[in-house]
């Protein structure tokens, strides 16, 4: 079987958005992040779901670290860093959160 890289990146990126099993919420988030046992920094959540995010932030995070976010209006959320690329970054709750709260800050409405 002869497969170039690329095509490698291709069938990974497809198989990505497949294997998500909750629907994500656009939001437009001011949020604030922070490793367990550091200060906190400035994040924006881009999309959310009961199990996860993507945010952008200027701090750096290594995949498998643990993280809180913190959301306007609700507890601090505990999660780990699933992936990263340049100032974005994934990462799965370690509990399911309720998106009651944040649906009001949705980009959709």
């Amino acid at each position: 079987m002869n497969v170039s890289f690329g095509t490698m990146k291709a069938r990974i990126a497809e198989d990505f958005t497949d294997r998500r099993r909750f629907d994500r919420l656009a939001v437009d988030v001011d949020a604030k992040m922070r490793e367990l046992g550091a200060s906190g920094i400035e994040a924006k959540v881009l999309n959310i779901s009961e199990r996860g995010f993507m945010a952008a932030c200027e701090g750096r995070f290594e995949v498998g670290s643990r993280v809180w976010l913190i959301l306007p209006g609700r507890e601090r959320a505990n999660a780990v860093v699933k992936w990263t690329a340049g100032d974005k970054i994934g990462a799965e709750f370690a509990a399911p959160i309720s998106l009651e709260a944040v649906k009001s800050f949705s980009v959709n409405g």
